[in-house]
């Protein structure tokens, strides 16, 4: 398939595809989670440096009002983690603020640093063998962290769109970003999201190989019917740059059957990847306990070349 293509195809007739495909945390499954967004009991555990907060006007480059969420921690590669639709329609500072407050980022980096991992930091939605796995792979190497940067995430839903946010990124995030807190220009830059967030973070990663050294998506908000869509953009990703790239699904997402085609027809192309499939639903639990964990300490490992797990 064309670039040209491709471009078409995920621009044009996605439109009820994409809308039942973006559905938040909130909607795409009941929240087994009594706590409303916002309520924050790991507040003061595991952090390591403050966050910050960054507000950008609409410019030439992207028509919108932009935040950004970010600690910084020097001599670490950099990850940009998207947040989900329910953050989306909260607006832009609980939207920015959603990985640290609503989806625990920092109390799993805390307990990244302070292994052995329990059941009880994945809410319990984690299996005894990858338990073990982890736990195994921190007494062998551990943790050492990443500078997070966590940006509004825009409803940027086709190639097109999402192409227009990296350069976004790419000309006035990062930049003010290094201005800021010191980012060397050469660090190594991550990206990953949940749902709406890791649609995104796949068309991005995808659609700019250029930009990004590591691609993750955790439980992606996808259709069966675009699949094919994904599977060739990734194929020319590939072929300018390989990026390592991982999907994450869990057994009570309604997006598994969709991320699971993906992932065969990755595998049919010769597209390297790996897929992870945890216990759990698609709610805001899940995101504290295996969103966060498995996100940070992948990207940990993959941005400093190491093997991952």
């Amino acid at each position: 398939m064309r670039r040209r293509d491709l471009l078409s195809c995920v621009g044009a007739s996605m439109g009820a595809i994409v809308a039942a495909a973006l559905l938040g945390c909130e909607s795409a499954a009941p929240r087994s989670d009594p706590r409303p967004p916002g309520a924050r009991s790991d507040q003061g555990q595991g952090k390591t440096t403050p966050w910050r907060e960054v507000a950008f006007a609409p410019d030439k480059e992207w028509a919108e009002s932009g935040r950004v969420a970010y600690r910084v921690a020097e001599g670490k590669p950099l990850l940009l983690a998207l947040h989900g639709a329910g953050e989306h329609a909260r607006g832009l500072v609980p939207g920015a603020l959603g990985w640290r407050d609503d989806y625990a980022l920092d109390r799993g980096e805390g307990r990244l640093r302070a292994p052995p991992l329990t059941s009880a930091d994945f809410e319990s939605y984690v299996t005894p063998q990858r338990l073990v796995e982890l736990n195994d792979s921190l007494a062998k190497q551990p943790f050492e962290g990443l500078s997070v940067a966590c940006p509004f995430t825009p409803r940027a839903q086709t190639l097109e769109a999402a192409k227009r946010w990296a350069s976004w990124l790419e000309r006035t995030l990062l930049p003010r970003l290094r201005d800021e807190a010191g980012l060397p220009a050469n660090v190594k830059l991550g990206i990953d999201g949940v749902s709406m967030g890791g649609r995104l973070a796949l068309l991005l990663g995808l659609g700019r190989p250029d930009l990004f050294d590591s691609v993750g998506a955790l439980q992606p908000a996808l259709a069966v019917e675009e699949v094919s869509v994904f599977v060739e953009l990734a194929v020319l990703s590939q072929r300018a740059r390989s990026a390592p790239l991982r999907l994450v699904t869990s057994e009570g997402d309604p997006f598994r059957e969709a991320i699971q085609a993906l992932a065969d027809g990755l595998l049919h192309r010769s597209v390297e990847h790996r897929l992870l499939v945890t216990p759990g639903p698609h709610d805001y639990a899940w995101n504290r306990g295996p969103g966060s964990l498995e996100m940070l300490l992948w990207h940990d490992r993959v941005l400093r070349g190491r093997s991952s797990v």
